[in-house]
């Protein structure tokens, strides 16, 4: 914020708290490829679907619908893996990205933002006890909520306690391993 006091500029610093949203609570986290993966993932299906519109102009002109069934099977073949597979894999690999993560203080209730098949916002509503943690660390995902698997940078929370809240890091460990190993065996 920038005020000026006889001719002089005067700059201050205001930390304010990460804005509100009525229905979500506190923004705790944005993810900063969010664009970049509502980008690529529109550019693969803006292709995919002008590859679909093409199909029939490019048959024709090429006379490839008269060719042998060998070289028709390879050129379906290779135009549907690029038509169809593309986006899907984009999908499959993105579908996890929190671009945005709120919560609720009062009910310890996240809500995750993600983009879903058709490049719509999905909101994803869980609690912190639903959030489990890979046994083994996978590519594209940071933690599970409830089923979902989610991916999140830890560096690009502004506040680290609201990760390891997230996380379940700021909970009381129990060393008593007498209690781990008849929990391990009533299972």
């Amino acid at each position: 914020q920038v005020t000026s006091f006889q001719g002089v500029a005067l700059r201050s610093l205001c930390t304010s708290s990460p804005p509100e949203h009525p229905e979500h609570g506190r923004l705790v986290y944005k993810g900063n490829l969010a664009k970049a993966v509502l980008g690529v993932r529109f550019f693969s299906y803006s292709t995919s679907i002008f590859n679909l519109f093409m199909m029939p102009y490019i048959m024709l002109k090429t006379g490839i619908g008269f060719e042998s069934l060998l070289i028709q099977v390879a050129f379906y073949g290779l135009i549907g893996f690029f038509t169809f597979v593309t986006p899907v894999t984009l999908h499959v690999l993105t579908k996890g990205y929190v671009i945005r993560l709120y919560y609720k203080d009062e009910m310890d209730v996240y809500t995750a933002i993600t983009y879903n098949a058709i490049l719509a916002e999905k909101a994803t509503v869980f609690h912190q006890k639903d959030v489990k943690i890979p046994d083994i660390t996978k590519m594209f995902t940071t933690f599970y909520a409830k089923t979902k698997s989610m991916f999140v940078n830890p560096t690009l929370f502004p506040n680290p306690q609201d990760y390891n809240h997230l996380m379940g890091y700021d909970k009381f460990f129990n060393f008593n391993l007498e209690e781990e190993k008849e929990a391990g065996e009533r299972k």
